[in-house]
């Protein structure tokens, strides 16, 4: 059911791109089937998941294939004198085993195995789906919403000390090793949520079923809903709106020239100066940046590794509070978001992890208490960005408090209604084969 729905919604997005002259995510991931693929990284990744469903003597057969498809591709493209200017030289290889194990499910296994495979290439291809849809949406933003609301969002800032604004000339500060170093964190979030996929889905070929949620469904429905949010709230953040548009950006000289002609609407004052308190109004931006800052999306998925490497090792929970925190630096740090946005990233997830975990267990009145909740409030957040901005700035230390106690208010009811804090019984798998013998 679920993959139905991701079908229909990439469907319907697909006709949308195609309506405004852009490229859809169906059009552009069969299009990565002979071309090089933006992300070879993320097609490994995806194959990383599928491979979970396998044994572990066929999981090297697979990567072994992968491989050897990207290294003569890649040898092919020498020859041939082919430079690979767009894209990823490799990454084609895990994308054809892929599509190649979606074939042998359907013309090599029967019953329970074929739905097993055939489930995990569902997810590979949905992970793979979900970063196409989400540059889709992002092209879209840019195309369809010629007029931001970034004064509003960063007059409403001031109420928690404009935070992009300090963080900014933190990192600044620390030149370019502070920022190499949150530059790397913040470009392979994806990879530290397959990481702690791959330890939820560990046991998943052992078993032979999937857990009822993990990781990969909340990044999903993130991504899905998330840029929903971006058409009704477009904002392009404060190194945009506030800036010049390329601080810290001097080693990524083709992102910088794409830029380079693009319209920015308000002086440069990002990082240096925050902005005046005034009555805010929504502006004019070029038809190039995207619209994606509120809610802040990476905030959103930090938010959510960090929950789901909480039943892990203490390695992997480290990694999940490293993450977050180094997530939360870096997006305030490059100044592509503000403070509000981060607020409104932490409840926007929790509500959605909260709605998930209740669909998955079963709906109770505690569960449908804290998705009103979440929802709630994640509403109040927007309503009060979008028409309370000046009130908020001119009476910091009261709509400051306000904000975070909002916030609060929704991680004390994840926190108690799922038992984030307390994990689960270790005899819980055990008890399940006990009625067994009465079945039998």
């Amino acid at each position: 059911m679920a993959g139905v729905a991701a079908l229909g919604f990439l469907m319907a997005l697909e006709f949308a791109a195609h309506r405004y002259g852009l490229p859809g995510p169906i059009t552009c991931q069969v299009r990565e089937v002979i071309f090089p693929p933006k992300s070879g990284a993320l097609l490994y990744a995806s194959m990383a998941l599928m491979l979970v469903v396998l044994s572990w003597r066929q999981r090297l057969i697979a990567t072994g294939v992968a491989i050897g498809i990207d290294a003569v591709l890649w040898l092919v493209r020498w020859a041939a004198d082919v430079k690979v200017t767009e894209g990823h030289p490799f990454g084609t290889g895990a994308l054809w085993v892929i599509l190649g194990y979606a074939v042998i499910a359907v013309t090599r296994r029967s019953g329970p195995e074929r739905v097993l495979l055939l489930k995990g290439v569902g997810l590979a291809l949905l992970l793979v789906a979900g970063r196409k849809a989400g540059d889709t949406w992002l092209l879209i933003t840019s195309t369809t919403r010629p007029r931001v609301l970034d004064q509003y969002v960063a007059t409403a800032d001031h109420a928690l000390g404009d935070p992009s604004w300090v963080m900014g000339r933190i990192v600044t500060a620390t030149g370019p090793i502070g920022f190499n170093f949150l530059d790397f964190v913040y470009g392979n979030l994806a990879v530290a949520a397959v990481l702690v996929a791959l330890y939820q889905l560990r046991n998943v070929g052992a078993e032979g079923r999937f857990p009822g949620h993990h990781l990969v469904r909340t990044f999903l429905v993130i991504g899905m809903l998330g840029p929903g949010i971006y058409m009704i709230f477009p904002v392009v953040g404060p190194i945009f709106a506030y800036g010049d548009g390329t601080e810290h950006w001097a080693a990524v000289s083709l992102w910088a020239e794409a830029h380079s002609t693009a319209q920015w609407a308000v002086a440069d004052l990002w990082p240096g100066t925050p902005p005046p308190i005034s009555a805010p109004h929504s502006m004019p931006f070029d038809e190039i940046t995207p619209r994606n800052c509120m809610p802040s999306l990476h905030t959103a998925w930090a938010v959510a590794i960090f929950i789901h490497s909480r039943k892990g090792p203490r390695t992997l929970r480290f990694a999940g509070a490293f993450w977050l925190i180094a997530t939360l630096c870096a997006t305030l740090g490059f100044g592509y978001h503000y403070g509000v946005d981060l607020v409104a990233g932490v409840v926007f997830t929790l509500t959605i992890e909260a709605a998930l975990r209740s669909s998955d267990r079963g709906w109770d009145r505690s569960g449908i208490r804290l998705v009103a909740h979440g929802a709630t409030v994640f509403t109040a957040l927007l309503v009060s960005y979008r028409f309370l901005p000046l009130q908020m700035a001119e009476h910091p230390w009261v709509s400051g408090p306000l904000l975070i106690l909002a916030m609060t208010s929704v991680i004390y009811g994840y926190v108690r209604t799922a038992a984030l804090a307390r994990p689960e019984p270790e005899t819980a798998p055990t008890q399940q084969p006990e009625p067994q013998p009465e079945l039998i």
